[in-house]
């Protein structure tokens, strides 16, 4: 829709002088796609607190990109959901990094800052990376639960 709406598409040359996004990533090095009980409850926080901090980044999209409010505030409700439900299978659930008021805020008002010109890639981009880590922890969750006795 973003690049019907306003022409900014994945392979625009623009978007990528212009990701300077710290945006959550689940990698290998997570341990998603290892066997070991450890390494699996990495994962399991770092998708955990990757859902928590892409809230922030959700706030600004659906503050930003005003024709999708309500799809992205459904978006934004069930990320939460999934990042509380995750940080339940992990064994120590303070362990999950959850993002104080602090720096939420901070992160908020730098999103805010950005120009309108640089606003419609920002939002691809964080569209884009939420895409990929939803992916990523689907098939990490997925692997967890054939290997692991818990139900998601």
């Amino acid at each position: 829709q973003m690049c019907e709406k306003f022409t900014v598409c994945p392979n625009s040359m623009e978007m990528l002088r212009h990701n300077h996004l710290n945006l959550p990533k689940v990698t290998e090095e997570d341990g998603d796609f290892l066997t070991f009980l450890s390494l699996q409850d990495k994962c399991l926080r770092k998708i955990s607190s990757g859902l928590y901090t892409f809230q922030t980044y959700l706030k600004y999209v659906q503050e930003t990109f005003i024709s999708e409010n309500q799809n992205v505030e459904s978006l934004s409700y069930t990320t939460e959901h999934l990042a509380r439900t995750i940080r339940q299978m992990v064994i120590n659930p303070e362990e999950v990094i959850i993002p104080d008021a602090p720096t939420q805020e901070s992160l908020h008002t730098k999103l805010k800052s950005i120009k309108a010109w640089t606003e419609k890639i920002t939002i691809q981009l964080i569209l884009r990376d939420f895409t990929s880590f939803m992916e990523k922890t689907v098939r990490a969750v997925r692997y967890l639960k054939n290997t692991r006795s818990f139900s998601v």
